[in-house]
């Protein structure tokens, strides 16, 4: 079963396209690393999943339901997680949880309460005494005690420090596994998702530019010198840390002056491919995307 399916799926912001012409398919299981620079369309696109906003143009599907004609139960199927956890300054961590069972009739109360214990989060804690990776885990408690089969995560990592942030990670990882949650996670820490997430999405200027599992993107990737412009399968030229240039090409393992690519360069790839795509303009008028893969 596909937990997201769109179809032409675009939204316009006046006279900017933050999304044209997305077709994607997200199956159901597992982590998808959703990736891409500001203004790419990670947001709008989990919004419009969630139902706070509404296509301009397209289909959309999240666990089978349009949320634009049926929001109550797309939402019902729907665990979402902020960047900045929408916590009540005021409310302890347990009011917390009673206000969410006030909203979803089947929120799962226990199920954040045991999640929380093992973190050693104090229910009796408001909101103003939790450090941020502690905010962050009492909201994706919340967001699982839904038992809301697709959960989407908005770049919560943005403000975590490094061990937050791989808690969080832990966390998340257990409940896809243990759960069978399927979950979509926008975030810019591509080398501390990659080992938790089995597929990788990445957008740019509103286009998907690449969507294969994280196997298939190492399998089918390579680096090659800068000066190899040429090379069959060229995606992109794109800086290391160092600020050296490098090129990737989609290959085989056997192509000759070249090595395997890491997780980080494909994405350099990508994104510095998406520079390169034509900023959209309305859905059929701009250039196709640089590279899909199912």
């Amino acid at each position: 079963m596909a937990a997201i399916e769109t179809s032409g799926l675009s939204k316009r912001y006046r006279r900017t396209w933050a999304l044209s012409e997305v077709d994607l398919t997200v199956h159901a299981g597992g982590i998808t690393a959703l990736v891409g620079p500001n203004g790419a369309g990670k947001s709008t696109l989990l919004k419009l999943c969630v139902g706070f906003e509404r296509p301009t143009a397209g289909s959309l599907r999240v666990w089978g339901l349009d949320p634009t004609r049926d929001r109550a139960g797309a939402v019902a199927s729907v665990g979402y997680v902020p960047q900045d956890p929408s916590l009540y300054r005021e409310l302890t961590v347990e009011e917390h949880l009673g206000f969410a069972a006030s909203l979803r009739p089947r929120f799962d109360a226990e199920h954040a309460r045991s999640r929380l214990r093992r973190l050693q989060i104090p229910l009796s804690a408001p909101a103003t005494d939790l450090s941020g990776g502690q905010q962050a885990q009492v909201s994706l408690a919340i967001a699982l005690g839904t038992r809301a089969p697709v959960l989407l995560l908005d770049e919560p990592l943005a403000n975590l420090d490094p061990l937050a942030r791989r808690e969080f990670l832990t966390v998340l990882g257990e409940a896809v596994r243990v759960d069978g949650v399927t979950a979509v996670l926008a975030s810019h820490v591509v080398a501390e998702v990659e080992p938790v997430c089995d597929r990788l999405l990445v957008l740019g200027q509103g286009r998907v530019l690449l969507h294969e599992t994280v196997g298939q993107s190492l399998a089918h990737h390579r680096v090659a010198p800068e000066g190899a412009v040429d090379a069959p399968g060229l995606v992109a030229l794109f800086p290391d840390r160092a600020g050296a240039f490098h090129a990737l090409v989609r290959a085989s393992a056997d192509a000759p002056a070249t090595r395997p690519a890491t997780m980080e360069e494909i994405v350099m790839g990508y994104l510095s491919a998406g520079r390169a795509v034509p900023t959209p303009g309305a859905p059929g008028e701009a250039a196709a995307a640089v590279a899909v893969a199912s």
